[in-house]
């Protein structure tokens, strides 16, 4: 009962927080100088064409009428119409999000693999030469924006730097649809193409690299903080002197005590990524969320706008609840705190 008290209780803060977002992010679209529906139909339009779209879209009612029949949509799922597609808001983003997610579950996949190793290492040899470049290393990832690395990179493999391709998620000669998750790396696996999931796995080496980079950086220098500052506790000297070996005490004991603040960071970029991702997305002509959110925002498109915000908000909800539950089952002791 108390961990079902403390759930509720948090997702209940976060509903809110999410309502402030919609409402926000309204009054903000409203506030963007242009007529949306005279951008949608153009300059030749007539002022007739323009009242029947504006009395079509809802914009000739009062504001507040206007927020009070969307979220009404919304909880319905239907987040309205867009300008750009002229189909659903709700469709292009299921089409959509599975290309982002992709991205940024391998971006974080990455940042795992990468940051925590060295971050270990960097804990291992404190003050020692790998602990000075590492410091160097993560500083310049944190400091590179993400869309400058990406169109280096993109620039070393037309040089042929490396053999990777440089747009879309597939190669023109790939056909394959995934039906299953939306993901093409699981959904090739499942229908045995070991083609398709190559071909994919190269697609995303370059934007994952480009976004993983600022992550790689601050999880690398939390881990090695964390794992300094545990190393020197009184329990941790007692397996010292019981003669555990070194290796033991940082990969074992060290890491798990050591593991809710990079975990924290981690659940925080995946909640960010969710709706940042946009400039490498951009970059790399990756259709995902984020750049259709971005296309949204420059045509004004009321509707894609609000929908891509509150999509990325539930990510960040869920990212949050996630976090606190994988944090209490690796450090108990910070199990349900504050309640």
């Amino acid at each position: 009962m108390k961990e079902l008290g403390y759930l509720s209780q948090r997702l209940g803060r976060l509903l809110i927080i999410l309502f402030g977002l919609s409402a926000i992010i309204f009054c903000v679209a409203r506030l963007v100088p242009g007529d949306p529906a005279r951008i949608a139909l153009g300059p030749l339009a007539s002022e007739q064409q323009i009242s029947d779209l504006r009395a079509k879209m809802g914009l000739d009612k009062p504001a507040p009428e206007q927020y009070v029949r969307y979220i009404g949509g919304v909880l319905h799922g239907d987040f309205g119409e867009s300008l750009i597609t002229g189909r659903s808001v709700a469709l292009d983003i299921l089409q959509a999000l599975p290309a982002t997610l992709e991205l940024v579950l391998f971006t974080l996949v990455l940042m795992m693999m990468v940051a925590i190793p060295l971050g270990v290492l960097a804990a291992w040899q404190q003050n020692g030469w790998f602990d000075q470049v590492s410091r160097v290393l993560s500083l310049l990832g944190v400091v590179t924006p993400a869309f400058l690395l990406a169109l280096v990179l993109q620039l070393l493999a037309s040089l042929n730097w490396f053999a990777l391709p440089v747009t879309e998620r597939l190669g023109n000669g790939m056909n394959f649809t995934a039906h299953v998750t939306g993901l093409l790396l699981p959904d090739s696996l499942i229908a045995g193409r070991g083609d398709v999931f190559s071909d994919a796995f190269r697609h995303l080496l370059l934007p994952g690299i480009a976004l993983a980079a600022a992550g790689i950086g601050q999880v690398m220098r939390i881990t090695r903080s964390s794992m300094i500052e545990f190393s020197h506790r009184d329990h941790v000297e007692t397996l010292r002197a019981c003669g555990v070996s070194k290796s033991k005490i940082y990969c074992k004991y060290l890491l798990r005590l050591s593991a809710s603040a990079p975990l924290t960071i981690l659940g925080l970029e995946f909640a960010s990524l969710m709706g940042n991702a946009f400039i490498v997305e951009m970059v790399f002509s990756w259709p995902g969320m984020a750049s259709y959110g971005i296309r949204a925002i420059l045509s004004k498109d009321f509707n894609a706008v609000m929908g891509v915000v509150l999509v990325s908000g539930v990510f960040f909800i869920v990212a949050n609840l996630l976090i606190d539950f994988v944090v209490s089952l690796v450090d108990p002791r910070l199990k349900y705190k504050g309640i």
